[in-house]
């Protein structure tokens, strides 16, 4: 059984990254947008903060009280569609109950669309006329590609639907030409999809819901869950007991959620590249 070690990776990338960056006289500008109230985005938030530091890419935070309008939250974000220092618009999810996320994603424009979640990027990279994909569903092709995981022919079962996860990692992994299962909440009788997957990405947010007896002999396992119970930090899989049934498996924490913020990085600098050939 081999652990996939994101962490590892993640330097790797984010290192590259900061090759690229250091070449440029002028540097790329990540704006994240977080509305206040949730202490997780907060963490997420500084840690993009750390990261665009060690790459040499400026970084610029946008807070927002709790109770934030939804027409205020989309002038905001067109404040910095037309801001020529910024470079990537993030949006920091999840919103407040009432703000419409989706409304307020579609308002950054596709060129600045940092997690390529507008359905302009989206639909391109869904239709698979885009190198450019969201964050954590990258950075999960990449990984498997680092550890040589054969994804063409395989079926590879994704339980989780989301566009930030589930549904663009699905479609990554069909891209690579294998055969993909997509799996939810109303799907009947689940382990047996999920026993028959070659490769088995779970992304619920149900601290350890995935038991050794939903996971076949050597099959490959990636954990997108980051659930935090009673000051610990748990994935979705069971890791004591499920590693041992795998060949390869992503471990929580230290798996797939380094490479999300590496992969908002090399995001930025595609869409710097992108802004300057015109």
């Amino acid at each position: 059984m081999e652990i996939l070690n994101g962490k590892e990776f993640a330097q790797e990338m984010r290192n590259n990254v900061k090759t690229a960056v250091g070449k440029l006289k002028n540097k790329p500008t990540l704006a994240c947008i977080i509305v206040e109230g949730d202490k997780a985005s907060e963490i997420y938030v500084a840690s993009k903060q750390r990261a665009c530091a060690e790459c040499g890419i400026n970084s610029k935070v946008i807070k927002l009280p709790n109770d934030i309008s939804q027409i205020q939250l989309e002038k905001e974000i067109e404040k910095l569609n037309k801001s020529k220092e910024i470079t990537a618009i993030l949006l920091q999810l999840p919103l407040p109950k009432q703000l419409n996320e989706e409304r307020a994603i579609n308002k950054i424009s596709p060129e600045k669309d940092a997690d390529c979640l507008t359905f302009h990027n989206f639909g391109k990279m869904f239709a698979g006329h885009s190198d450019f994909a969201p964050c954590t569903a990258y950075g999960i092709i990449k990984l498997l590609e680092k550890h040589n995981v054969e994804i063409e022919g395989k079926h590879a079962v994704v339980v989780g639907r989301s566009n930030l996860v589930g549904r663009s990692v699905a479609a990554l992994l069909e891209h690579e030409n294998a055969t993909v299962t997509i799996c939810h909440s109303r799907t009947q009788n689940l382990k047996k999809f999920t026993k028959d997957a070659d490769i088995l990405v779970v992304a619920i947010g149900k601290p350890k819901f995935i038991t050794a007896d939903y996971v076949k002999k050597g099959a490959v396992v990636v954990d997108v869950g980051i659930n935090r119970v009673d000051g610990k930090i748990y994935g979705d899989v069971d890791f004591e007991n499920v590693a041992p049934k795998c060949s390869k498996i992503t471990p929580v924490p230290g798996g797939v959620g380094p490479l999300t913020v590496a992969s908002l990085m090399q995001n930025t600098c595609l869409l710097f590249d992108e802004q300057n050939k015109k």
